[in-house]
This record gives C-alpha cells, structure tokens and sequence, in this order.
C-alpha cells in the first residue's frame, strides 16, 4: 500500500516518461539494491571478546625468548 501522495508522485513520473508504474517501481527498487553493499562476512572472525586489547597490549609485554 502507497500513501497516496506517493502514488500520485508515481502516476506523475510515470505519464512523464510514458512507462508503466511498475516500470518506475522496479528502476527504483534496481537502484536501491544497487547502492546497499554487503557487510564483509571476515568482520569479526579474529575477535577476542575484549574490548581493553589496546590498553593491556601497552600494559603487557611478552618475556623476552633465547637466541638459541
């Protein structure tokens, strides 16, 4: 369901470039679509569950290893 100013703005777009209403409709629905971009599925696969990684990685310093 449209409001109805939406679907007279509809008819109105339409008659001016002598397509359908379905027409406009599926161009605009095509360019939406086109703009959303997918969230990266690899956000977040390495996190910790810690929110103070920075602060404790000053804080803690891995004891040095031998050489040898």
């Amino acid at each position: 369901m449209l409001p109805d100013e939406v679907r007279d703005r509809l008819r109105r777009v339409a008659a001016e470039r002598d397509v359908s209403m379905a027409t406009v409709i599926r161009e605009a629905i095509d360019e939406k679509v086109a703009r959303v971009r997918a969230r990266p599925r690899s956000l977040g696969v390495g996190a910790s569950g810690s929110t103070d990684t920075a602060r404790r990685a000053g804080e803690e310093r891995p004891e040095p290893r031998e050489w040898r």
